[in-house]
């Protein structure tokens, strides 16, 4: 038994050690589960779950916000019931303006957002050639049930750890649309699909038009705090 012990120890720091060394080699902290959060940084391997673990701590998540540079604020609480409503809003101000204007989140949203928006620039610079100047949304908060259902568990967008992305407008003048482009011009689709993975870095469960016909217009990004063993998804 002792023997068993001592295996199975070497092999957690053997682990650890392997995590640490690639990380390092890489350059890239982010990629170490103890490393601070840094939402100046690219996104590592842990990125998500910390930006999860904000819900806990809007003061702390709202320095963070502040030290990257994001010029988001804070907005007022709003509760409507014990499922609905929330006490960390946050008024969403990117590089990449929300359409329409006044978007209001959970900070952690805020916070994922303006990491996400660096890769989706860069995206889009590399795939469309061009940048973004807005993301078309469909709004964050909403006190509703999972797929607006009578019963059942209650959406994340009811305590406004949602955002629903509809499209991009680029710069040059085009729009980009999930319910168009997904299976639309090669580049376009390219563009959207690229959009969805690095949503997933940021945020805890990201769904797109190849989960469900509920999803074929948008993404629905959320930053719900699951534990290490809770349900995530990237689809």
């Amino acid at each position: 038994m002792l023997s068993a012990i001592r295996i199975f120890l070497a092999f957690t720091v053997l682990a650890i050690l392997l995590i640490k060394g690639s990380a390092l080699l890489r350059g890239r902290g982010q990629d170490l589960p103890w490393a601070q959060l840094d939402l100046a940084a690219p996104p590592g391997r842990f990125t998500a779950g910390k930006i999860a673990e904000l819900g806990e701590d809007a003061p702390r998540c709202r320095a963070l916000i502040a030290a990257a540079g994001n010029q988001s604020r804070p907005a007022p609480s709003r509760r409507e019931s014990d499922n609905c409503g929330y006490n960390d809003g946050t008024r969403v101000s990117l590089g990449i303006a929300p359409s329409p204007g006044g978007l209001i989140t959970s900070c952690p949203v805020a916070a994922a957002l303006g990491v996400w928006e660096r890769q989706v620039q860069a995206d889009a610079q590399r795939l469309l050639g061009s940048g973004i100047a807005r993301f078309v949304h469909a709004g964050s908060y909403s006190c509703r049930r999972l797929y607006n259902r009578g019963g059942g568990p209650f959406s994340e967008h009811a305590t406004a750890d949602a955002v629903d992305i509809l499209g991009f407008e680029l710069t040059d003048g085009r729009r980009i649309s999930l319910l168009r482009d997904w299976t639309g011009a090669p580049a376009d689709a390219a563009f959207l699909r690229a959009a969805r993975d690095s949503a997933c870095r940021v945020f805890s469960t990201v769904l797109s038009p190849d989960y469900n016909e509920a999803h074929r217009d948008h993404l629905h990004l959320d930053t719900a705090d699951r534990g290490p063993a809770g349900w995530r998804a990237c689809r």
